[in-house]
């Protein structure tokens, strides 16, 4: 099993920035990929952001040039999402998702975080 640990969110003032980190632990042979994924109330969920082992990265148009993903270890265990300039329509709960192998050669499973509130207000 692999353990998703969210971390950053909060309340931000228009404008503002935060930096949502996720951590992932357990049996991890490799993390093929990870993303955010955000849900505001009565919406779907929806990619925002996401990173693969080789560090192409892909973002959502609405946050592109403001948000940023990156690995923040060599084990490609821990990620951060930089967000700047962040908009009341940021406002949601954000979803650390990581792909993870457990073994070389074979396939790889989807794990999620329990979640992490961004509120963006003034």
């Amino acid at each position: 099993q692999v353990q998703l640990v969210e971390s950053g969110g909060g309340l931000v003032q228009p404008g503002g920035s935060l930096r949502l980190s996720c951590a992932a632990s357990g049996n991890i042979f490799r993390v093929n990929a990870m993303a955010w994924y955000r849900q505001a109330p009565g919406k779907e969920r929806e990619l925002v952001a996401g990173i693969t082992i080789g560090g192409s990265t892909d973002y959502a148009d609405s946050v592109k040039g403001r948000f940023a993903l990156s690995s923040d270890n060599a084990e490609n265990t821990v990620f951060s999402l930089q967000m700047n300039g962040l908009k009341p329509e940021d406002t949601a709960l954000y979803y650390c998702n990581a792909v993870v192998a457990h073994r070389i050669a074979t396939p790889a499973r989807n794990y999620w975080g329990p979640g992490t509130q961004v509120t963006v207000s003034s």
